[in-house]
């Protein structure tokens, strides 16, 4: 066991293994609790969102403002300690992860509870890599410049970030062509219609070509990890396809659990959960986010359930019951980012709320993004 008493009253200690949205969200809501001691891990050195591809791609440095935010600036992660490292390892008996540092040593961090929120590796954007603040800089500069250079750019996928991606890319240089290649009748099938049909005419106006019916044929090995411009088969029959840039936006997430027993994961690799975001058959472990398996989109990681698993794991402890995580049946949310003309939000319902391009950098994200959610990030790393 990982509590121990620090001048009297028990502390407890509470492992986030891995630190991109979902674990910093727990981890702050965890850390203002008395008596609970907080250890982040994270591969990287800051959170680095793997959402609004679209945007990240056509404007790295604005998306930088507002997505990659080192650990030293939140606010609420004052009280967190944080380990720049590879987790390599889980003794659930023993009550300890293992730990590769940055600096290349082992070390092992017990716990009294441990949240899995490892998230998923997909296409070159979620990468589990250890990575320095300069190589993340260098990843972002690469993909953009390389769509910069390109004269034709073929986009394949169907979700979210495809079309986020064949948006952008067309909106922000307007001189190439784009292309959208998906294998249904319509894309973002997991949203409501009324959502396709409102993004559909933003494709259009954005001058980007429409290619439905399409399902990619993946060259041998390749997992969607790097920008291409080999001509693409398509097993639907369609005569080979080719563009200067070719970006792989497939869905084909793999979850980052290759260091957890086999035990505790489904046929897919995720992490298997009971309904309250524990790991089924285990004490004391939750998970949260793309990572855990509690239902068919994994959607606590876009439904803001730290807060039930905070709640969770501090009535864990206590002996009182657990809540139950309630997954929604449509996905919702911004699809495109910020635009010119301002930013839409799409309800479950396929109806789209806009905010005015004036109040996302002026209300929606320093008041509620940075001061609502996250309980405030400084301009400055703390000294």
């Amino acid at each position: 066991m990982a509590a121990e008493a620090v001048g009297g009253p028990t502390v407890k200690r509470v492992v986030v293994a891995g630190l991109g949205d979902s674990g910093v969200l727990t981890a702050i809501r965890l850390a203002k609790t008395p008596g609970v001691d907080v250890v982040g891990i994270s591969a990287k050195p800051a959170l680095v969102s793997g959402q609004e591809l679209g945007w990240r791609i056509s404007r790295p440095d604005h998306w930088a403002e507002h997505n990659w935010i080192s650990f030293d600036r939140f606010h609420g992660l004052d009280r967190v300690r944080t380990v720049h490292g590879t987790l390599t390892g889980l003794d659930p008996v023993g009550r300890s992860v293992s730990v590769r540092t940055a600096a290349g040593t082992e070390v092992a961090e017990g716990y009294d509870a441990l949240i899995i929120s490892t998230g998923v590796t997909n296409g070159f954007w979620r990468q589990p890599t250890l990575q320095s603040a300069d190589e993340i800089g260098a990843d972002l500069r690469a993909a953009h410049d390389r769509l910069a250079a390109a004269s034709s750019v073929i986009v394949v996928g169907g979700g979210a970030a495809a079309v986020s991606s064949a948006a952008n890319v067309a909106r922000t240089w307007p001189g190439t062509r784009v292309g959208l290649y998906f294998p249904g009748d319509r894309a973002l099938t997991q949203y409501h219609p009324r959502t396709w049909a409102r993004v559909e005419r933003r494709l259009r106006e954005a001058g980007v070509t429409l290619h439905p019916g399409h399902r990619a044929v993946m060259p041998d090995g390749f997992t969607g990890d790097a920008i291409t411009d080999d001509p693409i088969e398509w097993s639907t029959g369609q005569p080979a396809a080719s563009a200067d840039a070719v970006l792989w936006t497939v869905g084909r997430v793999r979850p980052n659990t290759e260091w957890l027993p086999s035990s505790l994961l489904d046929d897919d690799g995720f992490v298997r959960v009971t309904p309250d975001l524990r790991v089924a058959g285990q004490s004391g472990v939750f998970s949260v986010g793309d990572v855990a398996a509690t239902d068919p989109q994994r959607s606590s990681a876009r439904n803001r359930a730290d807060g039930l698993l905070a709640y969770n794991v501090l009535a864990d402890f206590e002996g009182r019951p657990l809540r139950t995580y309630r997954p929604p049946t449509t996905r919702w949310g911004s699809i495109l980012g910020i635009q010119r003309d301002g930013l839409e939000v799409f309800a479950p319902n396929g109806r789209a709320f806009r905010f005015p391009a004036w109040s996302f950098e002026r209300v929606l994200m320093p008041w509620i993004v940075r001061r609502g959610i996250y309980r405030g990030i400084r301009d400055t790393p703390a000294v």
